[in-house]
């Protein structure tokens, strides 16, 4: 049996026509970089985010660089961040000329240790930047007091966590704004790169949408120095008609985790929980298992995909080097690249597909 990892096609059959309609509105409109097309998508998306804005951009990175550069981080600043998590996190600080300083994660959900934050602020902490990883949120309330406490920002980095929440609250509600990438494998993909930042502050949305055109909001007029960093009206048109579907796609994640947990339970596999305040949308469904690259290539040989997230801490990239960072410096997140393997949990899987995932890993592993 074949088992992909992630296998885009089963979701794209049955909205085809729909989507192609949408795009076909787009090219005879002939407005075809932000218009009313992202302008009607980022309604819908604030609605559901429950926040007063939603600034439609070209990227998930390009959202947390442009919301950093809407608080105004600089060089000289720092801004502290997980080190367990997708490059954009860190990387759009040390654009900005600021310094990332990496904090430890908790063994379990592998989202920002609120506790290690903490004892990283210095006089010249300005912002905290913590990442909803795999679809649950981190411990936001937390963070929110930290921060409250040290007069500290903080921007959620939400690119894996759309429709997420929190007591019941969403993901990019809860600091000043929250960072959405629509690349095309998150739960809501769009036809290539695409992006967006929610927020419910006046001042920073509308910075925001000034600075994803040079900072001028297309008046030609530059306020300040900003990037290109617009949403295409047809990815605007995709992400429309694909919103709908949405809250139903991450249903049938949640479903197929839930019948992973069932398999798996008590074996010596460890299945990512959740914790009791939080509502997952599965972005991805990462186990955690000794001896993980032969696992992985046992799986391959099996037929069946699947990925590490990831392979090697930002911590300890050559590109970071300059910080200083070594082995050791946070075990956790060390152990977590060492044992992290993400399983197929897309909501098109089969059944029958997935029960051989969980039979041909419990065989591997020789748990049972």
């Amino acid at each position: 049996m074949n088992v992909k990892l992630l296998d885009l096609v089963p979701q794209y059959a049955p909205l085809r026509e729909e989507i192609q309609r949408a795009m076909d509105q787009v090219c005879d409109a002939q407005s075809l970089i932000l218009g009313p097309h992202v302008e009607r998508f980022e309604k819908k998306l604030a609605d559901y985010c429950q926040t007063r804005h939603a600034i439609g951009v070209s990227s998930g990175t390009d959202a947390i660089l442009c919301a950093l550069m809407g608080i105004g981080i600089q060089s000289g600043d720092e801004v502290i961040c997980p080190s367990f998590t997708f490059f954009a996190t860190a990387g759009c600080i040390a654009r900005l000329g600021a310094k990332p300083v990496f904090a430890e994660i908790d063994p379990k959900t592998f989202n920002i240790d609120p506790a290690d934050i903490e004892r990283r602020i210095t006089p010249r902490t300005r912002a905290i930047l913590p990442v909803h990883l795999f679809g649950q949120m981190a411990q936001m309330e937390r963070i929110n007091e930290i921060a409250r406490r040290h007069n500290l920002v903080v921007i959620e980095d939400a690119a894996q966590a759309i429709g997420a929440r929190r007591d019941g609250r969403p993901a990019c509600s809860w600091g000043l704004a929250g960072c959405l990438s629509f690349y095309p494998t998150k739960n809501l993909g769009a036809f290539g790169d695409a992006g967006a930042i929610c927020t419910n502050d006046d001042d920073l949305a509308e910075r925001c949408r000034k600075l994803r055109v040079h900072g001028s909001g297309h008046t030609y007029y530059h306020e300040m120095i900003g990037g290109m960093f617009r949403l295409a009206a047809i990815q605007a048109a995709v992400l429309e008609v694909k919103l709908k579907y949405l809250d139903a796609w991450h249903d049938q994640r949640r479903k197929n985790a839930a019948m992973y947990d069932k398999l798996l339970a008590g074996s010596a596999i460890n299945t990512p929980p959740i914790e009791p305040e939080n509502q997952s949308i599965y972005n991805q469904y990462c186990i955690r298992v000794p001896n993980r690259d032969h696992i992985k290539q046992a799986l391959a040989d099996n037929g069946i995909g699947s990925a590490i997230y990831y392979p090697l801490p930002l911590h300890l990239q050559p590109c970071f080097a300059y910080l200083g960072g070594k082995e050791g410096d946070l075990p956790v997140t060390e152990q977590a690249c060492r044992e992290i393997l993400a399983l197929p949990i897309y909501p098109e899987l089969p059944e029958e597909q997935l029960r051989y995932v969980a039979k041909t890993l419990l065989d591997i592993t020789n748990v049972r």
